[in-house]
């Protein structure tokens, strides 16, 4: 049975990335073909979480490597910064494809922790997470649902 129970709305912006010899907007943007072995890429994210039980701001890098048949492979990590002054960490694992309006769609396995009593609810949960990432506003949209 598939769960509906949303544990988090993150919307995020693109704040910053890191290349490694290969541009990922050309490789996006279909001008240039990624490596055979693939381009690695560092995005920093800066945004919003929103949920029932987690409200805050969200600071991340997720590690992506453009594979040479132009999948997406998605490696996170990320610090949620909650109003109540608690914290989670978030760590994710997924892939992206592109889909005909140049809108990467996500797909990701999330993990959550906390040490906090507060939030160690988390650390017993996994997540599913779906969501887009606009390439040209560079706009990050991801909801978590309990897996």
């Amino acid at each position: 049975m598939e769960s509906t129970e949303l544990i988090f709305d993150i919307t995020g912006r693109m704040t910053g990335t890191d290349e490694y010899g290969a541009s990922i907007q050309a490789i996006l943007e279909g001008k240039a073909a990624p490596p055979p072995a693939g381009a690695r890429f560092d995005g920093k994210v800066e945004g919003t979480v929103d949920g029932p039980k987690l409200k805050g701001s969200i600071h991340s890098v997720d590690y992506l490597n453009v594979r040479a048949d132009g999948r997406i492979e998605l490696h996170g990590h990320a610090r949620l910064d909650l109003k109540d002054g608690g914290k989670v960490s978030l760590f994710a694992e997924g892939l992206g494809a592109l889909d005909a309006n140049g809108v990467l769609q996500l797909r990701e396995s999330v993990t959550l922790r906390s040490n906090s009593p507060d939030y160690a609810w988390v650390n017993s949960i996994q997540v599913w997470a779906t969501g887009t990432a606009t390439l040209t506003s560079g706009e990050i949209r991801l909801k978590g649902y309990k897996a």
